[in-house]
């Protein structure tokens, strides 16, 4: 997916980067190097350099495609009736359909000063609308959702786990507190 994370590279940066995707995406982190991305683009290492200095950019780039899609994916669940579980839906399906990708974005340190500005906040605004504002909780939701899908990708869970059920119950924790007075509130009445 072309995204704005990539405005200031050349076409042929473009291509490289799409080249890197797919060896990521295909062989993981360890998969990415200079050297298989030339074999996939049928070119020799050394002709990367004239396109984008180093790796860190490729990897900056890989990483700003990835926010930039989550957000896209964010924005479009916030239309949902229930925003914030329909967030975390699209959190979750986002980065099991792309679990390199995902590991690269969250396996290290974001490098904040390299990505498009405003890039960050366009995903992060989302979440903090779908917990009601609370920065707090957008903040805890999303370490939940992170540590969710890390241990799903990690095959962590035992296989009879119902996650959809884990993934609701630790959403609804999450909620702003009139909704979750609401949804308590009828289970209070009950005899």
């Amino acid at each position: 997916m072309a995204s704005s994370a990539a405005d200031g590279l050349t076409p042929r940066a473009r291509e490289i980067v799409a080249a890197a995707r797919a060896v990521l995406e295909e062989g993981g982190p360890e998969a990415l190097s200079m050297r298989a991305i030339a074999e996939r683009l049928g070119i020799r290492a050394p002709s990367l350099y004239k396109h984008v200095p180093d790796k860190e950019t490729l990897e900056v780039a890989l990483v700003a495609d990835a926010l930039a899609e989550v957000a896209v994916a964010f924005e479009a669940a916030a239309e949902a009736d229930d925003p914030l579980s329909a967030v975390a839906a699209a959190y979750r399906a986002w980065a099991l359909a792309h679990p390199p990708l995902y590991r690269l974005m969250m396996d290290r340190p974001l490098p904040r000063e390299r990505l498009p500005a405003g890039l960050e906040d366009r995903a992060g605004s989302v979440v903090v609308r779908a917990t009601g504002g609370d920065v707090d909780a957008a903040r805890a939701a999303f370490a939940f959702a992170h540590g969710m899908v890390t241990l799903e990708l990690n095959d962590r869970f035992p296989p009879r786990a119902d996650l959809d059920a884990a993934w609701k119950r630790g959403i609804d924790a999450f909620r702003p507190s009139r909704s979750r007075s609401r949804a308590a509130a009828p289970s209070q009445r009950r005899p």
